[in-house]
């Protein structure tokens, strides 16, 4: 039968999956070098959002806030935003775009975001003109969507903003999505091999900053305003996080006749194989034997842990739904069986969502109960009604459940706070795969030691 995609059956939320919708938009806007938002809003939807990046990434990320106060309720913040706005564009002489992210305070209040840019433009003409500093509008009220849809909606108002026809581009527009630096060095290792020139949407591989030897580090976005402003040009786009970049991709196609290839997502062998075949097919590059032979390493990586310690597991997985569709189809492709997918947020479109649909046919017999504005709340209820899992696939915020019923975890997506250097690993390509088999098959290890379960055949595999 089909999976079918429900809803939570209860009202409230309780210990969301989700971040809200201004989080996603100012994770797109920290990609862009020489970019710093604005916030409009209260101190808490920068401050909070910053320091979920930081504990993620450990890194620190220029965000700035309007920080707006209860007379804003009643007289409106769009002084706040002018304000803001002059002073970024006069202590940050190097700035070339400012975002600006509403809330749901203002988009409650109605604050005419658009008015204040058409006054702003004008101040940069005559008291700036030698600076090309772009301001742009982005609506994210946080009591609907997600940080997906935050992002999502960030990335088409940026591609709408800056992209400009001019000479035809060889490259391809890669809308990354919400990854992390590791992923994004997959990706470009990916198209490095193939020889296709790409044009990185977001550049977040410099979120994995080191430290020079002349002690300089930097956390600073990779996508120049150029490379957004290029993106119409491209020979075509794509996206593998179809909710994640997906509308920014189908602009560009319907605006600038930029070819898109959206939502095959390049987690498992399965969708790596699909995903460089679609670029093949797409540029005419032959798939190199470099990456061939990684495939073949995962495939062994996977058969030495498949029959042994990762069939018939029952999975319950949550978080950003591209990741949470990857995940699962990865997990089917090892043989074991993800029963429980949680999505948090109510997006209709993933009741028509191909990917989910072809998940219960590789799963043959096996029931996958997907969930739509789930929250961890749910799966913790399945557990005190009964429900046995083996592992459980997800950010740090479900830790607790794991460590409360004593289910091996394995950390993946945003935020992971509780762990070292996981966002320097892949969950994509056959690298990815093969990451993901060796951490699932070392969490059981590390459990069947700590309960004293069989780890006698730790000695012997």
């Amino acid at each position: 039968m089909p999976t079918m995609v429900k809803d939570k059956p209860r009202t409230g939320c309780i210990n969301p999956i989700f971040n809200c919708q201004p989080c996603g938009a100012q994770f797109a806007s920290i990609g862009i070098k020489d970019c710093i938002a604005l916030v409009h809003g209260g101190q808490g939807c920068c401050t909070f959002v910053r320091l979920m990046f930081a504990q993620h990434f450990k890194e620190n990320f220029d965000i700035a806030s309007s920080s707006l106060h209860e007379d804003a309720a009643v007289f409106g913040g769009t002084k706040r935003v002018i304000d803001g706005v002059k002073n970024l564009a006069l202590r940050y002489p190097n700035l070339k775009v400012i975002p600006i992210i509403t809330t749901c305070s203002t988009e409650t209040i109605g604050d005419d975001i658009e008015a204040c840019i058409v006054e702003l433009d004008a101040w940069l003409q005559e008291e700036m003109p030698e600076r090309d500093l772009k301001v742009i509008p982005i609506h994210t009220p946080s009591y609907k969507g997600s940080q997906a849809a935050g992002y999502n909606i960030a990335m088409e108002q940026l591609v709408k903003s800056l992209a400009t026809l001019g000479e035809p581009s060889k490259k391809v527009n890669v809308f990354t999505g919400w990854v992390n630096p590791g992923d994004v060095r997959q990706l470009k290792h990916i198209f490095l091999e193939m020889g296709i020139p790409a044009n990185f949407l977001m550049d977040t591989e410099t979120f994995d900053s080191g430290i020079m030897p002349d002690k300089s580090s930097f956390a600073e976005g990779g996508t120049t305003i150029e490379d957004l402003t290029n993106s119409a040009n491209a020979f075509a786009s794509v996206a593998p996080y179809a909710y994640e970049g997906g509308l920014a991709a189908k602009y560009l196609e319907s605006k600038f006749k930029v070819p898109s290839l959206v939502g095959t997502i390049p987690i498992g062998i399965e969708g790596t194989d699909k995903f460089l075949k679609q670029l093949s097919d797409l540029t005419g590059r032959r798939i190199p034997r470099t990456l061939v032979e990684e495939r073949a390493r995962a495939i062994d990586s996977i058969v030495d842990l498949g029959h042994m310690f990762l069939a018939d597991k029952r999975v319950a997985i949550y978080g950003d739904p591209d990741l949470v569709i990857g995940l699962a189809d990865f997990c089917i492709e090892c043989g074991m069986k993800p029963v429980l997918l949680l999505l948090g947020d109510d997006v209709k479109a993933y009741k028509k969502d191909t990917r989910i649909q072809a998940l219960s046919e590789k799963a043959e017999d096996d029931a996958i109960e997907v969930i739509s504005n789930a929250d961890l709340w749910e799966l913790e209820s399945r557990l005190k009604e009964g429900m046995e899992l083996d592992l459980i696939l997800g950010h740090s915020k479900g830790r607790f459940i794991a460590i409360d019923y004593q289910i091996p975890m394995v950390r993946v997506g945003f935020p992971v706070f509780d762990r070292a250097g996981l966002w320097k690993e892949t969950v994509m390509g056959y690298k990815g795969a093969e990451f993901l088999a060796n951490s699932m098959a070392n969490a059981f290890f590390a459990d069947m030691e700590y309960k004293k379960d069989r780890e006698w055949i730790l000695n012997v595999w």
